[in-house]
């Protein structure tokens, strides 16, 4: 398993990190430990999760991919084993401490309230896990401003992350799903205030969406904020399971319809050419979408998520598969003529 360095902290995290939003929904508790043991066994050290997992999100069941992840780690007493990342919701899930936003007191709140449920008093990376204010991001475009009121202020969210650190709860820090604006604004912020310095930014990207490459990825670079790719399959969609309208027993998109990001009519076709392109070269469809992230010179770790210990393991064989440059190349031509169909 390669490992890459995130970004300037010494911590060096697998390329291929385990996405835990099923557990607790799609997933048991012994799915969770089962995935975990075989995961790390492959050599992955990297796990990421967040407070308001499993997805979809509810009330009901809130918290719950922590505290199994939190007994798998208090089970094997191999905390430090492995590097840990979760994160604070921004805005909008009324449920969550009477309406979550990034302020100070809520940060606080979540990080010891997620550090109980994982029986840790660390976290390697904490991230918030979207922007307070009204911006860019799950799937939106054609940017409008609009001003809210309500809206906290980067610098106070970056101002108690800073806190955090200093009180041994948090290694680093980091971003997600921002805009290259919201990287660039904590970067200049931590430099004028002396606050910490974001190491990594959780944005989605896959063959479907790119986006991440028009104005993140050279901030990665120059920057040293590398990418934390999440939906690298688009949902399981890459793999072509639901092409033609095929809705496999016990999938995501036959369970939860409502995700509907990447099955437009323009999803479908790009999709099926990249599998068709895959077949071509005798590859599996889901390995060739994985092993095209996990060469992106701009990514530091690819999530991979599975609901099944077969399609875990096919994610986790995706990581010594080299792309052919005749691969690259008609990857290449797939996206000239239906670029980023699912932003």
């Amino acid at each position: 398993m390669q490992t890459r360095a995130l970004g300037n902290t010494g911590i060096e995290v697998s390329r291929l990190c385990l996405g835990t939003m099923t557990f607790g929904e799609q997933n048991s508790e012994a799915d969770a430990h089962e995935q975990l043991d075989r995961a790390v066994a492959f050599g992955v050290n990297f796990i990421d999760t967040a407070e308001m997992y499993p997805v979809p999100p509810n009330a009901e069941t809130q918290g719950r991919t922590e505290t199994y992840i939190g007994r798998w780690l208090k089970a094997r007493g191999s905390r430090d084993d492995v590097i840990i990342a979760s994160k604070v919701s921004g805005p909008g899930l009324d449920y969550l401490r009477g309406g979550s936003r990034l302020t100070r007191k809520q940060i606080h709140s979540a990080i010891d309230t997620s550090l109980s449920r994982l029986q840790t008093d660390y976290l390697d990376l904490y991230q918030l896990h979207w922007p307070d204010r009204k911006t860019n991001f799950f799937g939106r475009l054609g940017y409008t401003h609009d001003e809210d009121e309500d809206a906290t202020a980067l610098e106070e969210s970056l101002a108690a992350l800073k806190e955090l650190v200093e009180a041994g709860k948090v290694r680093a820090i980091g971003l997600s799903n921002e805009t290259p604006w919201g990287v660039m604004q904590a970067l200049r912020l931590a430099e004028r205030l002396d606050l910490p310095r974001i190491v990594s930014v959780q944005n989605p990207y896959n063959l479907l969406n790119r986006s991440f490459e028009v104005g993140l990825a050279e901030i990665a670079h120059r920057e040293d904020v590398g990418l934390l790719a999440y939906s690298p399959l688009g949902f399981g969609v890459l793999s072509g399971k639901y092409l033609d309208g095929a809705r496999p027993a016990n999938a995501r998109l036959t369970l939860f319809e409502h995700f509907q990001r990447y099955t437009t009519p323009l999803a479908e076709e790009a999709t099926r050419a990249y599998v068709e392109l895959a077949r071509e070269h005798d590859l599996d469809p889901a390995q060739m979408a994985l092993a095209f992230v996990n060469s992106r010179s701009f990514l530091t770790s690819n999530i991979i998520g599975a609901t099944t210990m077969e399609q875990l393991e096919d994610n986790l064989e995706s990581e010594s598969l080299k792309l052919e440059q005749s691969v690259l190349d008609g990857i290449e031509a797939i996206h000239q003529r239906c670029p980023n169909p699912c932003p």
